[in-house]
């Protein structure tokens, strides 16, 4: 998979359904407009599911291994940070983060929901959380 151009937004989700589908604490995320997004080889091995409306999560049926979720109300895309080779990752916000199970001290921004910002006027109102 290559991405190319900048990301919409970086940052970590704390919310339980991105924690339990990354099987860790927090979920590292960058959000990319589709034509950016390129699945260079094995997309005859991709699978699917639609776990709501608003996402299509992705993932390899070979290995099990994530790749990303498409967020059509949004516009986006969701590319796991960990996922990018050569990739810079440089975190911008917390979303959700009142659902957090690990409390991160980075002083990055902090709100209850994904910020307008970063979901293209289509988002939950900004909120900060502290």
């Amino acid at each position: 998979m290559t991405v190319s151009g900048e990301p919409a937004a970086m940052g970590y989700c704390h919310c339980a359904s991105c924690r339990h589908w990354s099987a860790g604490p927090v979920n590292a995320f960058t959000l990319w407009n589709p034509e950016a997004v390129k699945v260079t080889r094995g997309a005859e091995y991709m699978g699917s599911y639609n776990k709501t409306p608003a996402s299509r999560r992705k993932w390899c049926t070979l290995c099990g291994g994530h790749l990303f979720t498409e967020h059509p109300g949004m516009g986006l895309i969701d590319v796991y940070a960990a996922v990018l080779e050569d990739f810079e990752y440089k975190p911008g916000i917390h979303v959700h983060y009142h659902e957090t199970v690990l409390g991160m001290m980075d002083g990055l921004p902090k709100f209850r929901d994904l910020p307008t910002e970063a979901g293209r006027g289509l988002g939950a109102p900004r909120v900060f959380v502290g």
